[in-house]
């Protein structure tokens, strides 16, 4: 019986600081596989929006043998940093993603395994020692935390786990205890890829979008700012940057009155299967309202309808990660239309 082990790419990926009003986006991915020459990935059909994103792959096990497998679905690493929270759609869950997979259409049993790190330091037991929960972010570990013993407190903080906070409840300036450690989280299942047959995985979650509340990368007239780094990341072509320009020069203010918002989805991770190529790759992004902007890089997109795009690719090597920037009217989440995000 083969063996070989099948592990999603999910890392944290944290967009540069852009400014106190910006909200930082967690990198997401898809499933990839062991290096195996048994299992091949003959189809990704990958859909990906503000609301959710969907990946439906067709596995392969090209020998006359079954192989046993263990899938894993890493979870983005989180930093429980009360100045420096990320964009989480389950804040209150371990879960915080909203994950879901299903084989062959049938729920998969998921595992989930996690443990907290500070300075790099397992700390796991720890926690559950004084009943934290290991989610840094829920009101379940801000409670706990209040009722730490005087001189646990003191020792978690010298350590680096918590750290004073001080904010404005509503009630005044109060300075309480707040996580400072690294969560990491896998959810895990146990999977058969039985011999000479496809396999049909199909995962969904809720994106982590990151925002900010103004155009990064253009201002008093010019692109500006965040233009080069987005020009590259994100493929602004002329459609897009003129659809800007007109929205500077309809405002009195001289400012486009957009918002931006962002995903980033890492599939560079997910070439690690028998002969590395993916049989056919479909990717479709879906920019919400027809009047939003909509600027990312691919080869061949195609408007498919009045908010979607489509790629497809045959024998698809992932080269390059997936980074989505959408511009979206302040007031009513609409913009004008655009070049690749038309």
């Amino acid at each position: 019986m083969f063996r070989t082990i099948l592990t999603a790419a999910l890392a944290l990926s944290v967009a540069p600081a852009l400014a106190n009003d910006s909200i930082a986006e967690l990198g997401t991915g898809g499933l990839i596989l062991s290096r195996s020459d048994a299992v091949a990935m003959e189809s990704e059909d990958l859909f990906i929006s503000q609301e959710k994103v969907t990946v439906d792959y067709v596995f392969r096990n090209n020998t006359d043998k079954d192989v046993s497998a263990i899938v894993a679905f890493p979870m983005p690493d989180i930093e429980g940093d009360p100045n420096e929270m990320p964009a989480i759609p389950e804040a209150q869950s371990d879960n915080f993603l909203g994950f879901e997979v299903t084989i062959d259409g049938v729920d998969a049993k998921l595992q989930l395994e996690q443990k907290a790190f500070a300075l790099g330091i397992d700390i796991s037991a720890d926690l559950k020692a004084q009943n934290v929960p290991l989610y840094p972010f829920g009101d379940a570990a801000k409670a706990a935390l209040a009722k730490l013993p005087k001189e646990v407190a003191e020792d978690w903080e010298n350590r680096g786990i918590i750290i004073e906070d001080t904010a404005d409840d509503g009630s005044g300036m109060k300075t309480v205890y707040a996580p400072f450690w690294q969560l990491r989280s896998t959810y895990w299942w146990r999977s058969t890829f039985p011999a000479n047959k496809a396999v049909h995985v199909s995962h969904r979650y809720k994106p982590s979008v990151g925002r900010t509340s103004s155009v990064s990368f253009f201002y008093d007239g010019q692109f500006q700012g965040q233009y080069a780094t987005y020009k590259t990341r994100y493929c602004m072509d002329d459609g897009f940057e003129n659809a800007v320009r007109k929205a500077a020069k309809d405002n009195p203010d001289g400012y486009p009155q957009f918002f931006e918002s962002r995903i980033a989805y890492i599939l560079t991770t997910g070439g690690n299967w028998a002969s590395g190529n993916i049989g056919d790759f479909k990717l479709t992004i879906d920019k919400g309202s027809p009047k939003n902007l909509v600027s990312f890089c691919g080869d061949n997109v195609r408007k498919v309808g009045p908010t979607t795009f489509e790629m497809t690719a045959k024998d698809f090597y992932p080269e390059h990660d997936i980074d989505i920037l959408l511009l979206e009217q302040a007031d009513d989440t609409s913009g004008g239309d655009n070049g690749n995000g038309g």
